[in-house]
């Protein structure tokens, strides 16, 4: 079966499975990719509860660790690098618009990226550790996929500041109109998984619109950087709220 040149564009673009392109993309068809983002959550939500069914058995320490770790292999660590830039940005910036975009175009790390790393990647892991001692499934789809499904959100509601590029193409032509419509019937969807998906949802909510308020004030739109950023938060306060509240 033939799959969409869009679809084979988000799953090259999210993840790290081995996805090739027939050619070049459009630029029409970069924009209309983000609409496939939420199945590539999808995608990688249903390949963590496959690790997790074969993983059953293992300590729980040591089976929230290799999810963790298979979790990173899938993205290929490209959000986390993301989040990375725009810590040592937001810091070293001083709440200065240019100097932030400027320092998150250098490929170094500093230690404010560092910490912000180690930080979020611990709060997942005893987060994975705390819903797997319950038994609790549900937060190794939903995490993904509403990761995924906000960055549309975010492109949609957010001007796209870099000129040039990926994400430039992917703003420009975003598919304004079918776009709502997608992540409204994505947001159906995780309600049926019921109290599960309404934290889920309020918590991701939370923290976008946290971020997107953060975002206007320091640089008046996004980056890719900054929308990896808000991926790895959050999937991270998905995790988070589920542990703490299912």
């Amino acid at each position: 079966m033939k799959l969409p040149i869009p679809l084979l564009i988000a799953l090259q673009f999210l993840t790290r499975l081995p996805v090739r392109l027939p050619g070049m993309p459009q630029a029409v068809e970069l924009g209309r990719s983000v609409l496939w983002y939420p199945l590539v959550g999808v995608l990688i939500g249903v390949l963590l509860l496959l690790a997790h069914g074969l993983l059953d058995g293992a300590p729980l320490l040591l089976h929230a660790a290799l999810l963790l770790a298979l979790w990173v292999l899938l993205s290929g660590g490209l959000h986390l690098d993301g989040l990375a830039d725009s810590a040592d940005a937001w810091v070293g910036g001083y709440g200065d618009r240019q100097r932030t975009l400027e320092i998150m175009k250098d490929p170094r790390s500093g230690p404010i990226a560092v910490v912000v790393l180690v930080l979020v990647l611990l709060l997942k892991f005893a987060a994975l550790v705390a819903l797997l001692d319950k038994g609790a499934w549900a937060g190794l789809l939903l995490a993904p996929w509403l990761g995924r499904s906000l960055l549309p959100a975010l492109f949609l509601s957010t001007p796209y500041v870099r000129a040039g590029g990926l994400g430039a193409a992917i703003s420009e032509h975003l598919p304004r109109e079918r776009l709502p419509l997608v992540l409204l019937v994505n947001a159906g969807l995780m309600l049926l998984l019921g109290w599960s998906g309404v934290v889920a949802l309020i918590a991701a909510g939370v923290m976008f619109a946290y971020v997107r308020r953060s975002l206007m004030q320091r640089l008046e739109g996004t980056t890719g950087d900054t929308a990896g950023a808000l991926l790895e938060l959050v999937e991270c306060s998905v995790l988070l709220a589920l542990a703490l509240f299912i």
